[in-house]
Formats: structure tokens, C-alpha cells, sequence
């Protein structure tokens, strides 16, 4: 028994290595980061009741994500990661740096990690709603959802990749942006997950399979041919989130044929043929607010661009998208004054008045469209 312990423990301490650990240790020391905890296996495994199935949040393409509790009795979301390259390990830990130093609102905070086992662990704090690809498209929520809750949670998520592709101290790709990956908490705040852990070099064609597993619907055209994704990758992929907010439709959905059809592909045949209404869900067309809608289309087919370069930018996205939620909100205003707040669930919220304004030459062009529109 006592052989078999050191055994066991020999293996942990080479797994710690293996995983960087002993370098995340000299980082913290050096960069004073003290945001981050180092978990044992053992306290891992206490959390999640030795990784019970009912603590099990959500299983994709990259792993399984469980449901923990730590000993001060904060509720965190633990992600276990089917498998990780060798020659990515330093990467890896490079990342988890990285991560723990992001602090933004609509970002899923990365708490700690768990280094001494074959595949690291990463734990996040958690959030309380579930998935935005549940809100949408889930059994028990059919419930109506009003424009301008759509526009702030698209408006958020975008804020948050702008942040990590612009913001931080070096580019962090997302490189699977889904609704499944937008989570909500319980004022229908967005919160960005699952990213950091994507590869940022040129990958051969199986890993690049095994990288967008579960995601197909979302994937830029441009690096099927490439294997490579970039920053204007997840534009592409943000711009099928957004075809999901104004439709309601899933990414690969099913027709009235009973076929199954790509969403981006069905929009952008549409659009062609000036038939936007027939695409959007019916809950949020009005009259009143068709400019927002045209508007917002229009932003979707730029997103969609088959060439990259000729995308927008995460931050021109999110800065578009603040202007056409202020016009929402105003249009709005006019008409039902009373209204001018909505509630889903939680307290009512609407516009920040100090939002931060952007004066860039691309969101003037905007403005001036808009109220040429209208």
C-alpha cells in the first residue's frame, strides 16, 4: 500500500510538471497573480461528488463540465477537457495567466485549475441561467422575448469579444462561438464562456475536425479551406448567434420539408430575395422597429462576408450594435412610453445612459444610415 501511494503520488507530481505547473507557480510569484487557485485532484473530485452524473452541466466536442462546490461554499463550474496536445501544454498555462487576469462583466471568470492529473482541469465561476442556446431554442421556454432583451444580450456577448481580441495584453481567439457558449445569469446579463483553450497556429485537417466538432453551423468558410481560425472567425460564428436571436431558428435547423438547412445559408438567400420578414421571428416584428431589424441584417450580411478581411471587426460589431439598441429603445419610447423598461424574469433593465460612446468613422456612417431610414 505504502508503494502504491508513492507510486500514485510520483505520478501526480509528473502530471503537475507535465502540465506547467511548476512554471504557473514561478508566473504567480513573478507577475504577483494571486486571482488563481490550484486545486488538488482530491479537492476536485470532493466538489463534484467524485464527478457524480448529476452534477454534470453540459458535455460537448471538448469535455464535460460539472458542477462544484469548494469548501467556502462557492459555486463553481469545472470543465474537464477530453484531451490536450503535448506540445500545447506550455500553451496551455500560458493561457490560464492570461485568463486570470481578464476581469470583465460579460466574461466567465476563470478561478483556478487543477494541473496534477493526465488532462488539466479548469475551473470557472458559475452562472445560474443556463445556455443561451437553451433560453432560445429549449422545450420550456417558448416564452416571448422582447427585441431589446435580444439586443442586450447580443450587444454584451459582443462587447466580450471585442474585449478578448482587442483588449488584453495579447489576442485571445474564442474559436467556438455559439449560443451554447453565451451563458446567462439571472438578470439575463450575458456571460461569454469556453474559450482560451482554442489552438492559435496552423493545424493539420484532422485536428482541425477535432477542434470544431459541435460546431457545425458556425464555422467560417474561409478556414475549411485554411484550417485556421482567426479573429474574424468568430465574427463569422457571432453573426449565426445573432441569426439565432432574430429568428429563433437553431443553427442547422429543420424546415417545413423536414430537411435540414443551414441558417446562415437560408438568411443570406433571403435577404437576396427581399424576403427578411419571412425569416424573423414573428414575436419581434413591428413596423415601429423594421429600421432596427433592416439595420441589424445588414450588420449579419457583413459578418458573413466568404472573404475575412472584408468582415467588421468584433469591436465595429459591438459598437453597431449599441447604436441600434439605443435606436430600439428610443423607437420604442415613442411609442409606448410606459414600456420603455422591460422585465423577463428579473428586474426591469434597459440602457445605461453613461454607456461609453464610440466616435470611430464606421459608427458615424451608421447613424447617419439610420436616420436617413427613418
Amino acid at each position: 500500500m505504502k508503494s502504491q501511494r508513492r507510486k500514485y503520488k510520483k505520478e501526480k507530481d509528473e502530471y503537475f510538471k507535465q502540465n506547467g505547473g511548476l512554471k504557473l507557480y514561478d508566473e504567480m510569484r513573478s507577475r504577483q497573480v494571486d486571482t488563481i487557485y490550484i486545486l488538488t485532484e482530491k479537492e476536485i473530485k470532493k466538489a463534484t461528488d467524485n464527478f457524480s452524473e448529476d452534477r454534470v452541466l453540459g458535455c460537448g466536442g471538448h469535455g464535460m463540465v460539472y458542477r462544484g462546490t469548494l469548501d467556502d461554499n462557492k459555486e463553481v463550474a469545472i470543465k474537464m477537457s477530453k484531451v490536450i496536445d503535448d506540445d500545447c501544454r506550455e500553451e496551455f498555462v500560458n493561457e490560464i495567466i492570461i485568463l486570470s487576469q481578464i476581469n470583465h462583466r460579460n466574461i466567465v471568470r476563470l478561478l483556478g485549475c487543477c494541473l496534477e492529473v493526465d488532462v488539466p482541469m479548469l475551473v470557472y465561476e458559475f452562472i445560474s441561467n443556463g445556455t443561451l442556446f437553451e433560453f432560445l431554442h429549449g422545450y420550456d421556454h417558448k416564452s416571448p422575448i422582447p427585441l431589446d432583451l435580444r439586443l442586450k444580450i447580443a450587444t454584451q456577448s459582443a462587447e466580450a469579444l471585442a474585449y478578448i481580441h482587442s483588449s488584453t495584453s495579447r489576442t485571445i481567439l474564442h474559436a467556438d462561438v455559439k449560443s451554447l457558449n453565451i451563458l446567462l445569469d439571472d438578470e439575463y446579463n450575458a456571460k461569454v464562456s469556453d474559450f482560451g483553450a482554442s489552438a492559435l497556429k496552423s493545424m493539420d485537417k484532422n485536428d482541425f475536425i477535432m477542434l470544431i466538432q459541435g460546431t457545425f453551423g458556425y464555422i467560417d468558410p474561409e478556414s475549411f479551406v485554411s484550417h485556421r481560425l482567426t479573429d474574424k472567425s468568430d465574427v463569422y460564428s457571432f453573426a449565426v448567434v445573432l441569426l439565432e436571436l432574430m429568428t429563433r431558428k437553431k443553427a442547422i435547423y429543420i424546415d417545413i420539408s423536414n430537411e435540414k438547412k443551414a441558417l446562415s445559408h437560408t438568411f443570406i438567400l433571403k435577404f437576396h430575395q427581399n424576403e427578411l420578414r419571412d425569416m424573423l421571428d414573428s414575436e419581434i416584428v413591428d413596423d415601429e422597429v423594421m429600421v432596427v431589424l433592416e439595420k441589424l441584417a445588414e450588420l449579419v450580411m457583413h459578418c458573413l462576408n466568404p472573404k475575412g478581411d472584408e468582415r467588421p471587426t468584433m469591436k465595429e460589431v459591438a459598437e453597431r450594435l449599441q447604436i441600434l439598441r439605443r435606436l430600439q429603445m428610443q423607437l420604442v419610447t415613442k411609442t409606448q412610453p410606459i414600456q420603455a423598461h422591460y422585465s423577463y424574469g428579473g428586474p426591469s433593465a434597459s440602457v445605461p445612459s453613461d454607456e461609453k460612446g464610440y466616435q470611430s468613422t464606421e459608427t458615424s456612417k451608421l447613424v447617419l444610415e439610420i436616420g436617413l431610414a427613418r
